[in-house]
């Protein structure tokens, strides 16, 4: 231990850093509850009595809805966390959206580093949930998000940050709060927290489209604000992953979890082209299949994907990336596993102060695990004896382990220097990975703790390398120069001949698969998504939206409009699943495909942008020209080139049906984009801001149910770019939707002085509501926390009291909406009392206030 830490240069105490302050003299202590998870909320609630707070936010638009903390930590430990702009829970890590299956206790950012001589470690948490030594500003002095978006409809839009994606979240946060009432006091240092002298600029950004909306990338910049050098620096992303739906919320959910590292995928090009994933990645041992008893299939609990990360760049190309998992036993110290390399002459058996051989405690042990350039095999091989190999025989319970724990693991990597004021950068990705688990009875039929090689072969790990690579393209784009010095990055050449002996035909790709060095942190999207609002009536919505920002918003490769059409969704509720398509117009164009002759073989391609029928009836100079006349069956010839056409999605062209998607001022002519030209003739103002009239759209969903909120949604698509690969684009419904009741707005109920009404009334238990899917559509809630009653005809700002029969007071409800808000006209009670208790059977009154009159009734609870 003496030669390490001097070798090392790993003294406890030589000396405090610029940055310190005085020793800690009264230590906080470790003795953990029966279960520190269940102990998370007491130390948050600990920490946040004092400047500064912890807040969380949340990322919610892509196919991950991950929590973010403002401390350098993501998930929630756990516990409840309100968004900021909806007030509803936020999701620890829900993968994929809206399944409620949960993929994450808890991550965090650590950085060691030798410091004058003193190993030190920073970490947001870590596996006692009472270390958490990166806190931001208080938030007089901005320790609060910024929020960014490419979006201009999106909530986090701001035209004063600068934003690359759909949704970035912004956070500074410091390692050099020193009060042991925050960062807590290590006992196996003997000593509170130390700082490195550090400020972390985390920026993580993510995306809806198809192709990017499986990872969130997180950019950070580590800037040394002390005064001293940071020598041998690592860092690492620590993860306590779980896997379980909400309903399984409990030990039986965590503890049956592996951990392990996915290397290498075959390339979808083919040629027998290797990608390099590098990922470590989590998931449940089996993916939950039913019946747990006898399990032979999936149901909406299994959780059948996996979450993994990936460092997609460095501070410097050659750095030693390590790889490490373990599981914490809390009562007894010597079960603690991890594995371990057997020490060597050139490299000793590192023993932790605590006897732990798994979890390090203290900054020594952490910067140890750090730095140490291990990789650690799959938690499932915990039983397979690899002592030949270098290890550590298996612990006792090696059986137990390999079927699933509750694990953690560190991926880090380093080392380099970080001068003061020197600035460094980091990105990492947190990647998930759809139906790794394939078949239900998988585990049951091939695990055996001895040879897990049949079960490990049975995974499928195609999604979660296919999302860690675009990941990292989107992140620094192939074959694209950004800097401008030349360099596109690295390319594959991909030959292919097909025919039964002599080849009829040749394809030659050239596949870029890495970019320039240069991060992008881009990807082509889809036009952004139409301004919308929607005008409700009895029974009917009708749905308006402006495309002047959709129809000139321009690719970001190519620079030029790509604009191909718009489609209305609804649904009863926000998960894709529900959204059903109402109405599609799209351009009149064709894809044009053009043999190319190569020698004795040739191939259909389309390198070129749809045409539409004017372009192609101008080209070939006839006015009457038929595109869909040549297939590839019947070519076109013309100037000795053969080509036939296909369609670019439906062609549904016209807006003028009134069943369809229709231009609400059809004798408006376009003002072009120059504001500086428009008139006031040339615009209107229903969408918060001046839009010409020319790009004003409406769709009449019509003869709908009054009771029920429906989600609407209007999607913009484009055509696709033949020459990168790439399909037509389209935003998701779920990512702008709006909620809305058929029914009469407010500021109608309050001209008119309409009467509330309530419904169900009376409400029966046994009516089936949630069946019929008017309450809980998605399982989440238990039945007696899912009920409502309706309120509607509401004023836009009122407040709803219900009493007892008594005249006790049941609950109070606030009911304040913006001028012209969604649903103004209508809230909802869940019939829980102000002591969040269930009601019982019995007569209610409600009593509705605003400023106009006090309006009262009757409403009866049948249980």
């Amino acid at each position: 231990m003496k030669k390490l830490r001097q070798t090392l240069g790993r003294q406890f105490m030589i000396g405090l850093t610029a940055l310190s302050l005085v020793p800690i003299a009264s230590p906080l202590g470790r003795t953990p509850g029966p279960d520190p998870k269940m102990d998370a909320a007491r130390q948050i609630e600990r920490r946040t009595a004092a400047t500064p707070i912890i807040r969380y936010t949340a990322h919610s638009r892509g196919n991950l809805r991950l929590a973010l903390a403002n401390n350098g930590t993501f998930g929630t430990e756990g516990q409840t966390r309100p968004d900021p702009f909806t007030g509803e829970p936020i999701p620890s890590l829900e993968y994929p959206r809206g399944s409620n299956i949960v993929l994450l206790w808890v991550g965090a950012f650590w950085i060691g580093a030798v410091v004058d001589g003193d190993t030190l470690v920073s970490c947001g948490t870590e596996d006692f949930y009472q270390t958490n030594e990166l806190w931001p500003d208080p938030p007089e002095l901005g320790g609060d998000f910024t929020y960014g978006s490419i979006d201009r409809n999106s909530k986090f839009y701001d035209e004063d940050v600068t934003a690359y994606s759909e949704e970035d979240i912004i956070i500074n946060y410091y390692d050099t709060i020193t009060n042991s009432g925050l960062s807590g006091y290590d006992e196996i240092d003997g000593r509170g927290h130390r700082p490195l002298g550090v400020k972390v600029t985390q920026r993580s950004m993510a995306w809806s489209y198809d192709y990017t909306d499986d990872f969130i990338l997180f950019d950070y910049k580590v800037e040394n604000i002390g005064r001293d050098r940071l020598r041998d620096v690592y860092m690492g992303i620590w993860v306590d992953g779980d896997a379980f739906h909400i309903s399984r919320n409990n030990p039986v959910g965590w503890t049956d979890d592996i951990v392990g590292f996915y290397r290498f995928h075959p390339a979808p090009e083919g040629c027998g082209f290797i990608d390099t994933v590098s990922i470590a990645y989590h998931g449940d041992n089996d993916g939950d299949p039913i019946p747990e008893d006898s399990p032979n299939e999936w149901d909406y609990r299994s959780a059948r994907g996996v979450v993994g990360t990936r460092v997609v760049r460095t501070p410097a190309e050659e750095l030693d990336l390590s790889f490490n998992w373990w599981i914490i036993n809390y009562g007894d110290a010597s079960r603690d596993f991890g594995p371990r390399r057997q020490g060597t002459a050139e490299d000793p058996f590192f023993e932790f102060e605590d006897g732990r051989l798994g979890t390090p405690s203290g900054d020594l042990a952490k910067y140890y695990v750090l730095s140490h350039r291990e990789f650690d095999y799959d938690l499932i091989e915990t039983a397979v004896d690899k002592t030949l190999e270098g290890w550590r025989p298996p612990p006792e319970n090696a059986e137990e382990i390999a079927y699933g724990y509750d694990m953690r693991y560190l991926l880090s990597f380093g080392p380099f220097d970080i001068e003061p004021g020197q600035v460094l950068p980091v990105t990492f990705a947190l990647v998930g990975g759809e139906n790794v688990h394939v078949y239900p009875t998988d585990f049951a039929r091939l695990f055996k703790p001895d040879d897990p090689g049949p079960y490990y072969n049975s995974l499928d790990f195609d999604g979660l390398a296919t999302n860690a690579r675009w990941a990292s393209w989107v992140y620094d784009n192939p074959g694209v120069d950004t800097d401008g010095d030349g360099y596109r990055g690295e390319f594959r050449i991909c030959g292919e001949g097909t025919g039964d002996g002599k080849a009829d035909s040749v394809t030659v790709d050239t596949n870029w698969h890495k970019g320039d060095g240069v991060p992008d942190f881009r990807g082509a999207g889809p036009p952004q998504a139409p301004t919308v609002r929607i005008v409700p009536s009895t029974g009917k919505l009708t749905i308006r939206w402006n495309g002047f920002y959709t129809e000139n918003d321009k690719d970001i490769f190519t620079n030029r409009k790509d604009f191909e059409g718009y489609r209305v969704y609804a649904g009863l509720d926000e998960r894709a699943s529900s959204f059903t398509m109402l109405s599609s117009f799209d351009i009149e164009n064709f894809k044009r495909f053009t043999y190319s002759q190569s020698g004795e073989n040739g191939i259909w391609i389309q390198d070129e942008i749809p045409l539409t029928i004017a372009q192609l009836r101008e080209y070939y100079g006839d006015p009457d020209f038929d595109p869909l006349l040549y297939n590839r069956a019947n070519p076109l010839r013309w100037e000795g080139t053969y080509s036939y056409f296909e369609t670019q999605d439906f062609n549904q062209s016209s807006l003028t049906r009134a069943d369809g998607i229709r231009k609400v001022y059809p004798e408006a002519t376009n003002p072009g984009t120059d504001t500086s030209l428009w008139t006031e003739s040339d615009v209107l103002y229903d969408h918060g801001e001046p839009l010409p009239r020319f790009y004003e759209y409406e769709y009449v969903y019509d003869n709908v149910l009054p009771t029920v909120p429906y989600y609407v949604s209007v999607t913009a698509f484009d055509h696709g770019s033949p020459r990168s690969g790439l399909t037509a684009l389209e935003t998701k419904p779920e990512s702008n939707y709006i909620r809305e009741l058929p029914q009469i707005p407010s500021d109608t109920v309050e001209a008119r002085n309409l009467d509330v009404f309530v419904y169900p009334n009376p409400y029966r238990t046994d009516a089936g509501y949630a069946e019929r899917g008017f309450e809980n559509r998605d399982g989440s809630q238990a039945p007696d926390r899912a009920r409502l009653i309706h309120f509607s005809n509401l004023p836009r700002v009122c407040t709803i009291h219900i009493y007892s029969i008594d005249g006790d007071l049941i609950r109070t409800i606030p009911h304040d909406y913006p001028e012209g808000g969604p649903g103004s006209m209508h809230d909802t009670w869940d019939l829980i009392t102000r002591n969040t208790q269930a009601v019982v059977t019995g007569m209610y009154y409600w009593v509705v206030e605003s400023e106009r009159r006090v309006q009262t009734g009757k409403l009866v609870i049948l249980k």
